[in-house]
């Protein structure tokens, strides 16, 4: 620890903590959770228990006049047996809503997956570590400290040389967002980098992320999570692992879809809420899945296994996933004025995969998250957009 400063400790509490829908007690600490435990005791595979307790979006916010933070974690990071190591987790700082430092913590443990099929993993434990930010104006002011959304992190001290308090709440409308591995920020370089967050930025609302790797497939415990939480604004992001998973069939997926959203409204009857169909993903617009780990070349990059002949018996592409979304949603907006559509290729489309491709076939790298951020902000927060303050 460094001794230069008059350490005060304030206690981890929810009030402390957005974006998450639940705390576990651990031998550590707390543990933020973006599932309730209703709905973990409900997982059937370990990729998403290990998606949903990874902090997309979760953040301490409080309001201080410390020049000086030190937040006490213990990382669980994620590796990949015959890949090189990936780096460290970023904890991003924001000072009365302007981004201001990045950190990482070292140390930690190291779950290493040993078969990207499966997903079987190995578990090598380390030590607690510390994310500090000094320099800080002398001032009140409210700071929030963003988490590592792709390392699981059990946050054990807060510590600053001033006092701090829960942050007041601003009025802003909370935003509630369910999607993939692209909503959960892979390929993202910093927690406030995944579109969402940049989005949510633009916006100026409140994220709660429910961006899961691999676990975006209509599962009735993630509908119920949601209809529970409050909320202004929803949406849901449908299609791509539903795909590349190669997880039912059309005749399976819009009555999926639709008890999805029938869930959704039964907690919020007339919230906005907002439908988004895949990003382009040529790999998988007209070939279904599964998809399948790809190294000949050197590099993890993906493809799609099945047969383009087969859509015909009802398999998925991407193509036929947004067809099908947009006819769900113009039959269900007769009735329901709020529910809106918008096509994941006004986001990244043809445009954007020529200018920033996907490195490894999927996801985004750091500069598409931005564009991607920026168009929602502006097609779905911007005048006219369904999530305006004045909405269409």
């Amino acid at each position: 620890m460094n001794t230069e400063h008059d350490w005060i400790t304030t206690p981890v509490t929810e009030d402390l903590l957005r974006g998450h829908l639940d705390l576990e007690t651990t031998p550590h600490g707390l543990l933020p959770h973006r599932l309730p435990a209703r709905a973990r005791r409900q997982i059937p595979d370990q990729q998403l228990a290990e998606a949903e307790a990874q902090p997309s979006g979760v953040r301490l916010v409080f309001r201080t006049r410390a020049t000086a933070v030190a937040l006490d974690t213990l990382p669980t990071k994620r590796a990949y047996r015959g890949l090189p190591p990936r780096p460290d987790g970023v904890y991003d700082l924001v000072v009365d809503g302007v981004p201001a430092a990045r950190t990482t913590v070292s140390g930690g443990n190291v779950r290493t997956v040993t078969d990207l099929v499966t997903q079987a993993s190995e578990l090598t434990e380390g030590p607690v570590g510390t994310a500090l930010f000094t320099g800080l104006p002398a001032h009140d002011k409210d700071i929030e400290i963003w988490l590592p959304h792709t390392e699981t992190t059990e946050l054990v001290a807060l510590r600053a040389d001033a006092p701090v308090e829960p942050a007041p709440d601003r009025g802003r409308r909370v935003w509630l967002h369910h999607g993939s591995s692209i909503s959960h920020g892979s390929n993202a370089t910093r927690p406030t980098g995944t579109w969402p967050a940049l989005a949510a930025a633009r916006g100026g609302v409140e994220l709660v992320n429910l961006g899961f790797g691999g676990g975006a497939l209509l599962d009735p415990f993630t509908a119920r999570a949601m209809r529970d939480t409050p909320a202004d604004l929803i949406s849901v992001k449908i299609g791509i692992n539903v795909v590349n998973s190669d997880l039912m069939r059309l005749r399976a997926f819009g009555p999926a879809v639709h008890g999805f959203l029938d869930t959704l409204r039964e907690g919020h009857a007339a919230t906005p809420l907002l439908v988004v169909s895949p990003l382009l993903c040529p790999v998988q617009e007209d070939t279904p899945g599964p998809l399948m780990p790809d190294f000949s070349d050197g590099t993890l990059r993906f493809r799609a296994t099945g047969d383009p002949a087969e859509r015909a018996a009802g398999r998925l592409t991407l193509t036929v996933v947004r067809e099908e979304l947009a006819r769900i949603v113009e039959q269900r907006a007769a009735d329901d004025p709020a529910l809106y559509y918008l096509d994941g290729r006004e986001l990244y489309g043809e445009r954007e995969y020529a200018e920033l491709p996907l490195p490894d076939g999927i996801h985004p790298d750091a500069a598409a998250h931005r564009r991607i951020g920026e168009s929602f902000g502006r097609l779905v927060f911007g005048e006219g957009g369904p999530f305006a303050a004045e909405p269409r």
